[in-house]
């Protein structure tokens, strides 16, 4: 046993659970795949500037949750507790904003990092699959990535997510707001760090998840009674394109999100099986981030969906995913001649796509058709001196058990023929 642990509140993916989230991330992507999403991928580490900036420097995850150190070069960096502000700064830096095909459309999946207090279902790193498109105002995009997430999860067989949806308004209507939001606020018994809170960005105190802040906030105005008209138009219209894509909906009119760069458009999905960390995913529209981080205005919309999350939602519904076994052949070689001859066949029908798996380490044959049976795998090639001898090999079925003598130099084509 190594006398190194992994670090409190990160986990190792190790197979065969791994598979799982390679599944949940493949059906995640899919959809996006064939919606005009194109892969991104950006470095794990960003400006501290750059989330400082978009993020909002009120924000949990900036004032408390961000690993932050300092290069010997001194610049100062931030593994990325988030991945919007990094996808638009790509795309800013590369200028795909001027190549006149508008919106940008990527997706990404990758790890996220925040000092948090380690619980089930939340950690100090974590996976997510993302989704932005950059560039244009159209609330048919909005619409577009709620019903690609919908279709994900669908996919994934989960039955009990719910999709919370608000609307946070725009530069013109959410001042009138936060006036108001903060009136109120003054009136309540709050410590002196969530009244800060308050006059920086007011809207993230209803992101308190406090008990003794949430009672409090009750009565609190709500953002849809100060929508101007356009706010109000442009979210009927999401509410009606997902609505006639037959995705099921709750207005929740007190939802925000813990990041300061939405507007407009926002949800959130939540599966009630998950106990107090109930999101698995959420998003919405950031029109003003662009700017935020010294760029042209760039309206835009994504989200991100939790990996993590996504599984232990999987588990609460009992779901089992169809994963096919990584190894379809299994080769058992008795002796060194024999050694020779399956690991050359071996090596052929992986050079033709067949997924295939070898006996290390000079096995027994007890032994090896254990590790076979272990490894999910289809068939098995078993040679012996005898059947060297006789220019055969043995080929079983390790669902039926049956088992037949086939040529040696038949060896490839008889799997391609079972395997399709």
């Amino acid at each position: 046993m190594s006398t190194f642990k992994a670090p409190k509140g990160t986990y190792d993916l190790l197979p065969p659970d791994s598979a799982k989230f390679l599944a949940v991330r493949e059906a995640i992507a899919a959809p996006l795949r064939n919606s005009g999403y194109g892969y991104i991928e950006t470095p794990g580490f960003e400006n501290v500037e750059l989330f400082a900036r978009g993020v909002g420097e009120s924000t949990d995850i900036v004032t408390k949750e961000m690993y932050v150190f300092e290069t010997k070069g001194g610049d100062r960096l931030a593994l990325r507790p988030e991945t919007t502000a990094p996808v638009l700064r790509a795309v800013l830096e590369a200028n795909l904003h001027k190549a006149g095909n508008l919106p940008v459309k990527v997706w990404y999946s990758g790890s996220q990092y925040r000092y948090e207090r380690p619980q089930k279902g939340r950690y100090r790193h974590f996976s997510q699959v993302g989704a932005e498109a950059i560039g244009a105002e159209d609330p048919a995009l909005d619409a577009e990535l709620i019903i690609l997430a919908d279709q994900s999860y669908r996919a994934l067989g989960l039955q009990n997510f719910r999709i919370l949806l608000n609307s946070l308004g725009d530069k013109e209507c959410r001042p009138v707001y936060r006036a108001a939001l903060q009136d109120f606020l003054r009136g309540l018994d709050l410590d002196e760090e969530t009244l800060r809170r308050a006059d920086i960005n007011p809207l993230r105190v209803l992101d308190d998840k406090r008990p003794e802040v949430q009672k409090q906030l009750t009565d609190a105005p709500l953002l849809r009674d100060y929508l101007c008209d356009a706010c109000k138009a442009y979210h009927e219209e999401v509410r009606q394109l997902i609505t006639a894509a037959g995705v099921v909906f709750e207005d929740d009119p007190k939802l925000v999100r813990g990041l300061d760069y939405y507007t407009r458009t926002t949800f959130e999905f939540v599966h009630d099986g998950l106990g107090s960390q109930s999101a698995v995913g959420g998003g919405g529209r950031y029109d003003g981030l662009s700017e935020m981080i010294g760029g042209p205005a760039l309206p835009s919309v994504g989200w991100a969906l939790g990996v993590d999350r996504t599984v232990l939602a999987l588990e609460a519904e009992g779901i089992e995913l169809d994963i096919p076994s990584v190894t379809s052949v299994f080769a058992v070689p008795l002796g060194e001649e024999a050694r020779r001859v399956l690991f050359s066949k071996v090596t052929e029908l992986r050079k033709n796509g067949v997924a295939a798996d070898f006996s290390y380490g000079g096995k027994g044959l007890k032994a090896a058709m254990k590790a076979a049976h272990r490894s999910g795998a289809r068939y098995a090639l078993v040679l012996g001196e005898r059947d060297l001898a006789e220019g055969v090999v043995q080929l079983k079925d390790m669902e039926s058990g049956e088992q037949i003598a086939i040529g040696v130099n038949e060896i490839v084509a008889e799997l391609e023929s079972r395997l399709g």
